[in-house]
């Protein structure tokens, strides 16, 4: 074997190593960056929890939350709705309200304008099967909050008082309709803050 041969080869496995290893890296400090970035100066919502199923336990180490505006009325929602059975995302306009809680209102499945005093959340994409038979009906969606991560042995006080209706979170809104939690408050009072990294 051609020794020359022989060290060009390792040394293109090694640069195609080490390319593909900092492209992760890149990626990786890409998502932990916008998530802090989001964090940092994202505009802050404070949203209320309803109750979860009490057979819905708590899986792993985080608990699963449920939000008043993850139902979507079907009254408010304005524009064009996709076709049955379609994969979409929808926009929600949260507006403060007089608790101090954010509630939805207008939702829409094209843009929505910026407007002062609210904030819009983009959902994760779910599939509409059929839109509601009335305006009486609801839409139900995810925005990527719905799962808090807790030390091992703590979820069930947090299970015990969000399904009691006492627990609430601040998320932040980035630009983009991006939403991460910011901190988990029971009874109003901060029970686990997000550190930025």
């Amino acid at each position: 074997m051609n020794t020359a041969t022989g060290t060009a080869g390792g040394r293109y496995y090694l640069l195609v190593a080490a390319g593909v290893s900092a492209l992760f890296t890149a990626v990786l400090l890409y998502m932990v960056e916008h998530r802090a970035a989001i964090l940092r100066s994202g505009t802050e919502v404070v949203l209320k929890t309803v109750p979860v199923d009490p057979r819905d336990l708590l899986r792993g180490d985080y608990v699963i939350l449920s939000y008043e505006v993850s139902r979507i009325p079907a009254s408010l929602v304005t524009g064009d709705w996709p076709s049955p059975g379609s994969w979409t995302r929808m926009n929600v306009r949260l507006k403060p309200g007089a608790d101090g809680y954010w509630t939805v209102a207008e939702a829409a499945f094209g843009d929505l304008p910026p407007a002062e005093g609210s904030v819009v959340l983009r959902t994760q994409r779910f599939r509409l099967y059929a839109p509601p038979d009335d305006k009486e009906g609801e839409i139900s969606v995810d925005y990527g909050i719905e799962r808090y991560y807790v030390p091992e042995g703590e979820g069930r006080p947090i299970e015990d008082a969000r399904n009691d209706d006492e627990v609430s979170v601040a998320a932040r809104v980035g630009a983009g309709g991006q939403a991460q939690i910011r901190e988990l408050r029971v009874r109003g009072i901060p029970a686990y803050e997000e550190p930025l990294y």
